[in-house]
Formats: C-alpha cells, structure tokens, sequence
C-alpha cells in the first residue's frame, strides 16, 4: 500500500542535457536577465582541462569574472574568497563548475552575498540536549546555474555544507532559494573528471539508490524516483570509469536527479532506517576530517560493518535492499537479510576497485573517535539529536567496520 499523507513540490528548473548542452548558457542568462555571470570552480577544473576556456568563449562579455580556488569539501575560507570576488565583479548571476563540493559551495557564496549577521548565526545550531534548529534566511538569492563536471545528489537542493576548521561538524545551510535555475549534463563536460572521480562520485548516488530501497512505505511519486533512480545508478556503475563514454555519466546525472526529486515527491531520507543515517554521518565526518578521502570510498568503505552491527534494527529494510540486490528471496529468513546484502555490497564496491573497509582509506584507527564525534551533529542524518544517545555503540559499530 502506498502512503498518500505527503506533500509534493515543484521548483522552477530547466536541464540541458548531451552533447554540446553548454551552447544553451547564453540563452539562459538572457531568460534570467543576467549580464555579469560568476563562474566558482577548482583549480583542476581550470587549470588542467579545457572546460572554463569553453565557457569563456560561449559567454563572451557576460561573464564578469571566475574563482578557481574551491577545494575539497568547501572550506570556508575559499567560501568568502569566492563571495568577495563575486561580490567585487558585480555579480548577477552564479555559475557553479564542478561537482558536489563546489554546488554546495555556490549556493553558500550566494546566501553570504544576500544575508548580513555573522556566518556563525546563519548555519544550523546543535543545542545541548535538543533537537537542532536550522535558521530561516529570508534574503532574496543570486540565481544559480549548475554545469556538472560528475554525478552529485547536491546538483539541485536547498541544502549545503562547508568545512570550518575552527568547529567540531560541518557548517550546515539551507536556503530554498539557492536551489539551481538550471542544470547542464554536457557531455563534454562530464568527460573532463578523471575515470576514478566518476567512480566515486557515482558510488555515493549509487549507495543512496540502494539505501532508498529500504523505505517502509512510500508515497506513488516516490516510488517511482526511487525504482528508476536504482535501475539507473547500478546499470552505470560497473561503467563509471570508462574515460570515453559520457552515457553512463549522464545516466548517474539522471539517478541523483531522481533521488533529489524523491525528496521533493514526499520522501524521507532514507525513510528512518538506522543504516543509511548512520553510514551517512560517518561518512561525512571521515571525508571532512581526512581530506584524501571521498564521499564515495566513505561510504562504500563503512556500509558493510555498518549494516552487520545495525541492520537487524530495521529488517523489513535490510530485506527489500537484499532482494533489490538479489540476495533474498521470498520465503527466506529475514533474519538473514543484513548479511546477505552486505555480502552482495562487498561484492559490488569490490569488484568496482572501491574499499569496503574503512582500513582501506588510509586514516589512522586512533583517529576513529574524532570520526565519531564529528558525526555526532549531522542535521540530515540526525536531527532529533539520536545518535548522542547512542555514542557508546556507534564507537562500537565504528570499530566494527576497520
């Protein structure tokens, strides 16, 4: 039976797919009454590929100027570099280059562009002992155009988070009015990422597809983003890291899309099962504290223990992701779901080249209880504050999963 208590949602939003999709920039500018466009982009992106000279040549004199310096999971420091030269080119418009860390990283340059009152008052607060508050920013937004250089779940939300050195978590935002006016799937341009970044960047859209599968019940919209969203993401990535075919690059384009229309469908993230929220803020703590790993390896390296040791909280969950995987059959012992579906995952993320351990990803084990208590405040995963609750066997699961 379907759920049919939900709330749907649609957001104005055009997306430009294949091949030569970047020739459509200007006509989207024009639609968007920009004139100075600011492109945000990494080093790589613009230094060792041909992507921004292109972009350059497509938008002649309306774009106003470029920032290269975005690194690795948004550190708030090339944040507020990028917001002051956007700020300084008299920026309209915001053209984000790249993948999840710089989308992210956009939309946080735009509400620092909009909203006055320090950084510190506008990302989501973590009270002792109750749930966390996430701030309402009210300040009209720059639009923001997205061109993907690989597949990434933050291509067309409302949430972002930014690495600060100087916090125990992540600096978390949400703004509605940072999502994209437009996306671009170019082929050309999803070529420019090396075989390996697709790689892992397809593996996080692919363990989200998986994850969503273990939903206990599901609005007839959602079902339908979700049963694509798998059919999609685990035909394209055994062919992720060919480094001439942009068609399975599209295709996980298409599955992040579809994952983040699920939300908008009335989904639940992960619809409350204790495996995916906890993969999920363990992941972001270990790829935010060890800058050499991914969001991909991350949660590819964790899955596995995680579901052993949590799995039987959920198993109705664990069951429809092991016979989604094929491991399961009617008449079998749920019981046995976790494991088989974290056989069949080691399998998979194996005999792609990923890790399946977290000793895999080169980090220290000493390090483990900083992984943890950065976890411990991860609004998407945990906004009722659970996981605080539990910090002895999380550090157990943790453990578990070297």
């Amino acid at each position: 039976m379907y759920r049919t208590d939900f709330r749907a949602v649609g957001y104005p939003l055009r997306l430009y797919s294949g091949k030569d999709a970047l020739e459509q920039l200007p006509a989207e500018l024009k639609r968007q009454r920009a004139r100075r466009a600011f492109i945000v982009c990494g080093r790589t992106v613009s230094r060792e590929t041909p992507l921004i000279a292109r972009m350059r040549t497509i938008l002649g004199d309306t774009l106003a100027g470029v920032y290269d310096g975005m690194a690795k999971d948004s550190p708030l420091d090339a944040v507020l570099a990028a917001r002051d030269a956007a700020r300084a080119a008299n920026a309209d418009l915001l053209i984000a280059v790249g993948s999840g860390s710089v989308i992210q990283a956009t939309r946080v340059v735009a509400i620092l562009l909009a909203e006055t009152g320090p950084v510190e008052a506008l990302i989501t607060q973590y009270p002792e002992n109750a749930p966390a508050i996430s701030p309402k920013l009210l300040a009209p937004k720059l639009p923001i155009v997205n061109v993907a250089t690989a597949p990434t779940s933050a291509a067309n939300r409302a949430g972002s988070a930014i690495k600060s050195q100087a916090l125990d978590h992540r600096m978390e935002f949400f703004d509605p009015k940072t999502r994209p006016v437009a996306l671009f799937w170019d082929n050309d341009a999803l070529l420019t990422a090396s075989p390996k970044f697709s790689l892992t960047t397809g593996a996080s859209v692919y363990w989200r597809a998986i994850m969503n599968l273990g939903a206990s019940s599901l609005t007839p919209l959602a079902e339908g983003d979700r049963l694509q969203a798998w059919r999609l993401a685990s035909g394209a990535l055994p062919r992720m890291s060919d480094a001439n075919d942009p068609a399975p690059r599209v295709e996980m384009c298409a599955a992040a899309f579809l994952q983040n229309r699920d939300a908008d469908d009335g989904g639940t993230l992960f619809e409350k099962h204790w495996v995916g929220r906890v993969v999920y803020a363990l992941a972001a703590s270990l790829f935010n504290l060890h800058g050499h790993v991914s969001q991909g390896e991350a949660n590819t390296a964790l899955t596995a223990g995680v579901m052993r040791k949590l799995g039987p909280r959920d198993p109705e969950a664990m069951r429809q992701i092991a016979a989604a995987l094929g491991t399961w059959s009617e008449g079998d012992s749920v019981s046995e779901a976790p494991e088989r579906a974290a056989q069949a995952l080691e399998r998979v993320f194996g005999s792609a080249g990923l890790p399946t351990r977290v000793s895999q990803l080169d980090v220290p084990r000493a390090g483990l209880d900083a992984v943890l208590e950065h976890s411990l405040k991860n609004f998407n995963a945990d906004p009722r504050r659970e996981f605080v609750r539990e910090r002895d066997y999380l550090r157990q699961v943790l453990e578990s999963t070297w």
